[in-house]
């Protein structure tokens, strides 16, 4: 990176002789350009995780932290795993709400009866709701009612798997009076993609046809595995990338834009104080299903600042397939579209999230323009065929910025198989050039499709077992006190919600 930046430097000083020779038809363009992109690395390069003294640690204690779980047609497995996590951290919550939000795949009995014997025995108290669909919002504010005393949120996806000290970490920024929301760091729990696929011989002796069909059929399924494969390796790199990159430049300014919805921490005033605007944000006439860690993110730049805690790491379910992550990616898209429309008009011009986000655009305008003016006027108007810097360059940004894809060791994962998707960083600034700037520009035109896109015909992404570990404590004949299993919405006025909760003894608790 210092060496770019050398190089950068070198070329800028030279075309400021504003000559004849030196000068070309974008020396104002790249010259911005340079700016901007030298800001990005100042600010990300001097992001730094909040550390506490122990006095601090203790009064962040005292604190009732409550997380907040929707799930929808989510995989019994992924949602075992995340439930178990929530147990094993080195700083419990001190509640859970998990709200069904009427998933139609499954009712998750087993797992239901086992989070909840688990749960006690371990003294955190928890509910689980099962109510009628209404998206994930309302899902969120069945826990928000559940848990009226809680002074911090950290709303999770059903997927989310936390490192065992996630919840710690993620407090520790809120020793800042001014701070009011955390994002955590997300990386892909399926990095490597599905399991691969055996190959299995037709039963009995069956004919050279059957054989033949059956090996046919295998070799597409590698050949499947290994394109979910790229993808996920790709697609991990370029997600761990831009937090540690774009978002650790935002944190260092205290003007997070966007928080992750698989670890995520609000001061509890910032959800319940906006908590009827949430559930009822329409866009154009259409009320808006998704984009809800933007738009709770947005409500907390408005009280203060919005950070990121880069030691609080989170492992979520990422897609395996195309079609999954550009529905997906659209979706982002179109959210990110209505979320920088609000932001124009909701921001002070004195917080830093506002010029940040000023910031953004006019680089990927420029961008758009830069590129189109290479490919498109210089050659056809001037005759001068695109430079050959353009295809070496972004590569070699690329693979500086994603140093910081190697700063986070997995223990389940050797660094040679991280350096090795590292090296697929040019394949990862591809997909950018291409497939995702498609899709953005796609989800601008069309933001006014506001409905979800996903899993509404069951999980899209699958953990193979999903069993509860060992070292957790299991269901016993001797079940808990029986209580009321809700089916009602607490958010009509003429219903009442009384939740399957379980109060640990006090001589239990840990």
């Amino acid at each position: 990176m210092a060496l770019l930046t050398v190089w950068t430097a070198h070329h800028a000083l030279v075309v400021s002789d504003w000559d004849s020779e030196t000068t070309g038809r974008l020396s104002f363009v790249w010259l911005g350009m340079f700016v901007l992109f030298a800001i990005q690395v100042a600010l990300y390069h001097l992001d730094r995780p909040t550390r506490i003294s122990a006095r601090t640690q203790e009064r962040l204690s005292r604190l009732h932290v409550s997380i907040l779980m929707p799930v929808y047609n989510e995989d019994p497995g992924y949602l075992k795993l995340g439930l178990e996590s929530f147990l094993q951290q080195s700083r419990r919550p001190d509640s859970v709400h998990v709200v069904d939000d009427g998933s139609t795949t499954t009712e998750y009995a087993e797992v239901r009866d086992w989070w909840l014997q688990a749960a006690w025995q371990a003294g955190v108290h928890t509910t689980w709701q099962r109510v009628p669909n209404g998206g994930k919002r309302h899902a969120q504010a069945h826990g928000v009612e559940a848990s009226p005393d809680a002074d911090v949120y950290i709303t999770v996806d059903s997927d989310s798997y936390l490192d065992p000290r996630a919840v710690e970490e993620i407090l520790k920024p809120f020793s800042k009076r001014r701070v009011q929301s955390v994002a955590g760091i997300v990386i892909a729990t399926n990095n490597h993609g599905p399991a691969r696929p055996v190959y299995t011989p037709p039963p009995g002796h069956g004919s050279r046809k059957v054989v033949r069909q059956a090996r046919r059929k295998h070799r597409k399924a590698v050949l499947y595995w290994r394109s979910s494969q790229l993808l996920a390796r790709t697609t991990d790199l370029w997600f761990v990338t831009s937090q540690m990159v774009d978002r650790s430049g935002q944190s260092t300014v205290g003007a997070v834009m966007v928080n992750s919805g698989p670890l995520a921490a609000y001061r509890a005033g910032v959800v319940r104080d906006n908590l009827g605007s949430y559930l009822n944000e329409t866009f154009m006439g259409r009320g808006v299903a998704f984009s809800d860690d933007s738009m709770l993110t947005l409500y907390a730049q408005e009280r203060g600042l919005t950070v990121q805690q880069s030691t609080a790491i989170v492992f979520t379910a990422m897609p395996e397939r195309w079609n999954h992550f550009g529905r997906m990616y659209l979706r982002w898209m179109r959210g990110s579209t209505i979320r920088s429309i609000w932001r124009m008009r909701y921001l002070s011009m004195a917080r830093p999230a506002f010029w940040l986000h000023t910031m953004r655009w006019t680089q990927m305008v420029l961008t758009q323009m830069i590129t189109i003016w290479l490919l498109v006027v210089e050659p056809v108007a001037y005759d001068n065929m695109p430079p050959l810097s353009m295809l070496w360059i972004p590569f070699l940004l690329g693979w500086a910025q994603g140093l910081r894809y190697l700063g986070i060791i997995r223990t389940d994962e050797r660094i040679r198989s991280r350096f090795l998707t590292w090296l697929m960083m040019p394949l990862a600034i591809i997909m950018a050039w291409t497939w995702f700037r498609w899709l953005r520009w796609y989800g601008i035109f069309t933001c006014a499709k506001t409905g979800w896109g996903t899993r509404q015909n069951g999980a899209e992404v699958s953990l193979a077992g999903g069993a509860p570990s060992a070292q957790l404590p299991q269901p016993t004949p001797a079940a808990p006190p029986a209580a009321v299993y809700a089916t009602s919405d607490p958010w009509d006025e003429n219903s009442v919600t009384q939740a399957q909760q379980y109060w640990p003894p006090v001589a239990s608790a840990p």
